[in-house]
């Protein structure tokens, strides 16, 4: 029995326990009580629609679950920011599906909401998916309009992105279910082909209470734009339907009959399982996240048949690259090897941190798969650059930028799961957010900052008692442990992938089983949309 391993196993079984208990919760959108509701106008609700539209047992990749988890809470909160997102089957065809959730302050738009939509859009863009939008929102939150209506990454970019979208060829397809209002009524509007829902579904640029109070006419919302005023006398919806289950049936004999769709050519061969027990993933990451491993024990069990080609293995080996296959696809991987270990110059290297030769690796590695028409995967554990002045007199700082300018400028598709440390710039050499990674997702054993927490905290406690010093104010050991413990708090819930989840730094969270899936689906998403511009790192330091 190995005591190590079964602790380890515990701990992440755990996380990942809690993981789903949580996107349980978070599954019920605005409780049980508004779900009945929701029943009782003969509605369904936006899971529920999503569960009919795709194919039956086909994966969905959900996009967002925790978005605004643990935010508004002066407003009751907004679970996963009120709207649900992600990447499904109809008819065989991957699509992406933007569905509000009514369940939620009756699909009002929050600003979380806004940047999960964009969200979407932007993946579709990028991966020229077909949208669909199963349309059901009271619009904008009004007490939070500021925040959410005239900025440049706001609601109406919404609107900018259909316009954009159909100029791209990108088919739009809306569903109008239930409240359809203000400059929402846009989005259907604005997509190749609408329709619309009989009684429940509406919409106008303004309700008949703001027609009331605007120019003095009386009149109920179904005359002023329900499903029969827009089908028979104003044009604006092309399909009127009786029920959601109706409608949701000619959306797929639309996709039914779609063409092919151009492919960007990504190699695939025959999916296999690895050879290795996935399921021994729980027990090699280590609960002490400074503890080294091997991380060549968990790629062999994330790809195919085990099956790992190494690149330079002997060269930078804080970094790990090399080529492989999941689920079939070719894949370029960079991942951080967490081991120490001793260069043939005969320096010490720890794991986790990037140095001068990793960094020279990694850039030349990324450059190959360019040039191979391979998609890159960065499975990132990352504690950040090597410092102080060997490094420093070494060029750390130019092999670094190396690094980043290969990745920044790739035109293959970029992949990234946050399976430990994700600190600095670190996280921006790994393909961090800011880099545009087509997916990006977390176990939960991630943590996502600028430094970890015991160094941050320390460096703030620093800044602090020294501003109290100042002001010549003494703090005894006693109130500098106890602002120490304050600091540390705050500082590690910021830490936490739930953190970075709701405010969509990451894509989602997933348990480590998932990982093959999300790169998968990614990857055949990716294959939508040909490569168009060439590959030009621009000016790098050698």
């Amino acid at each position: 029995m190995d005591i190590e391993f079964n602790k380890n196993e515990d701990a992440l079984k755990q996380l990942s326990f809690q993981l789903k208990t949580r996107l349980k919760k978070i599954h019920l959108g605005g409780g049980e009580k508004n779900i009945a509701k929701q029943h009782a106008k003969g509605k369904l609700t936006a899971r529920e629609r999503i569960d009919y539209l795709i194919d039956d047992e086909s994966e969905f990749l959900e996009i967002g679950a925790f978005a605004g988890d643990g935010m508004y809470k002066e407003y009751g909160g907004c679970p996963s920011g009120g709207v649900v997102t992600g990447i499904g089957y109809v008819k065989g065809r991957q699509v992406m599906i933007v569905a509000n959730d009514a369940t939620v302050k009756a699909g009002a738009w929050f600003p979380i909401t806004a940047k999960k939509n964009l969200r979407a859009q932007e993946i579709a863009m990028e991966n020229k998916l077909p949208v669909i939008y199963l349309v059901d929102s009271a619009g904008v939150f009004l007490p939070m309009q500021d925040e959410i209506f005239p900025d440049k990454e706001h609601f109406g970019r919404m609107f900018r992105n259909n316009a954009i979208m159909s100029s791209m060829g990108i088919v739009q397809i809306s569903a109008i279910m239930g409240s359809c209002v203000a400059g929402g009524a846009y989005l259907p509007i604005m997509s190749d082909e609408a329709m619309i829902v009989d009684q429940t579904g509406s919409i106008f640029l303004a309700g008949s209470y703001l027609v009331k109070a605007a120019i003095g006419e009386s009149i109920d919302n179904e005359t002023l734009g329900g499903a029969t005023t827009h089908s028979e006398i104003s044009g604006v919806t092309d399909y009127k339907f009786q029920t959601d289950q109706e409608c949701l049936d000619a959306i797929r004999n639309i996709f039914d009959k779609m063409g092919d769709y151009d492919k960007a050519g990504f190699n695939r061969a025959t999916p296999a399982k690895p050879k290795l027990d996935e399921k021994e993933i729980y027990g090699l990451l280590p609960t002490d996240r400074v503890k080294p491993y091997d991380v060549m024990d968990i790629i062999n069990r994330l790809v195919d048949n085990s099956e790992f080609e190494p690149y330079k293995d002997l060269y930078g080996q804080t970094l790990v690259c090399g080529l492989a296959r999941i689920d079939g696809w070719a894949v370029g991987i960079v991942a951080n090897q967490r081991k120490i270990v001793k260069s043939k110059k005969g320096e010490m290297q720890m794991g986790g941190v990037i140095y001068s030769d990793s960094a020279d690796k990694a850039a030349r590695f990324i450059m190959n798969c360019n040039q191979k028409k391979i998609p890159l995967v960065f499975l990132q554990d990352v504690s950040g650059f090597m410092v102080g002045s060997k490094s420093e007199h070494g060029g750390i700082i130019k092999d670094g930028a190396k690094m980043v300018n290969a990745m920044a400028n790739s035109v293959v598709p970029k992949f990234t799961i946050l399976i430990g440390n994700s600190y600095g710039a670190g996280n921006y050499a790994m393909c961090g957010k800011a880099y545009d990674p087509r997916l990006i997702y977390a176990w939960p054993t991630a943590q996502l900052a600028v430094m970890s927490g015991a160094s941050a905290a320390k460096t703030l406690l620093q800044i602090q008692v020294s501003s109290l010093q100042a002001k010549g104010e003494e703090i005894t050991p006693e109130a500098e442990k106890e602002l120490l413990d304050k600091i540390t708090a705050r500082y590690n819930e910021q830490l936490s992938p739930y953190y970075a989840a709701s405010r969509l730094w990451v894509d989602g969270i997933i348990d480590p089983l998932e990982t093959r899936k999300v790169i998968s689906m990614g990857i055949e998403a990716a294959n939508h949309a040909p490569i168009e511009k060439p590959f030009n790192v621009g000016v790098i330091q050698t």
